[in-house]
């Protein structure tokens, strides 16, 4: 059973034949301790507070049965690892290319007071977990003022907090005349276009904070941890 905070892509589940439901990875309305395993791919990087962050996977292992597991994939900050460049640096498109030129500059976004469960505790706590976590290797530089950067598509991360740019292209018409959303990359061969540019919210993670944040949570055991093209994941069981 899937589920997703997209309407969209979860009728596109429906359309294959596939079970899928709209919902909030927060609130999951699935009763406790009844999946043998959950998976959470690409998704906890989207929570704009260390609280709402580590809340996802609290939640996540409440779907669980004791004994039951869960993957994480979350965006990585080093883009770059053991001197081996990510497939999302590898496929970088030439600078000449006007897509990413549109992809500079800062957006005004405040960090906190305008998401729901921002506080000023936040910081000081993903700070804390990293440094539980003994890891000296991330050079993320913090964010001064009340602007997140917005980053340049297939390029290094520079901030741990940040916008990546997304554009909007319609896509064929139906019967009847509507037109299909679709949601490519900026700078993607489908995007080739210029379309509304949107900007979705990132945190990217330093090595060792994700697995630091599931290590805080109780009845919790962290079997595995590693990097994989440009994710850092974790597979934790519910003791």
């Amino acid at each position: 059973v899937g589920c997703d905070r997209s309407k969209n892509l979860v009728d596109i589940c429906g359309e294959k034949n596939f079970q899928a439901f709209v919902c909030d990875a927060l609130s999951v309305p699935i009763c406790s301790g009844s999946c043998d395993a959950c998976i959470s791919i690409a998704v906890i990087h989207h929570f704009s507070t260390a609280e709402r962050r580590l809340a996802t996977i609290r939640e996540l292992v409440r779907l669980l049965r004791p004994g039951g597991t869960a993957l994480i994939y979350v965006w990585a900050m080093e883009q770059e690892y053991k001197n081996q460049k990510s497939k999302y640096l590898k496929e970088k498109i030439g600078s000449k290319d006007p897509e990413e030129e549109i992809n500079t500059g800062m957006a005004q976004r405040p960090l906190s007071g305008q998401m729901p469960g921002s506080s000023s505790q936040d910081a000081a706590c993903s700070s804390q977990l990293l440094h539980d976590s003994k890891d000296e290797g991330c050079d993320a530089k913090p964010v001064a003022d009340s602007r997140l950067p917005v980053h340049t598509n297939r390029t290094s991360f520079h901030s741990q907090d940040l916008l990546v740019p997304w554009h909007l292209k319609g896509g064929p018409k139906k019967k009847g005349g509507s037109t299909d959303t679709v949601l490519f990359p900026a700078g993607s061969k489908e995007s080739q276009e210029l379309s509304p540019v949107f900007h979705r919210y990132y945190h990217v993670f330093c090595e060792g904070e994700l697995e630091a944040t599931c290590r805080s949570l109780d009845g919790v055991r962290v079997q595995k941890s590693y990097y994989d093209q440009g994710n850092w994941c974790v597979v934790l069981e519910k003791l």
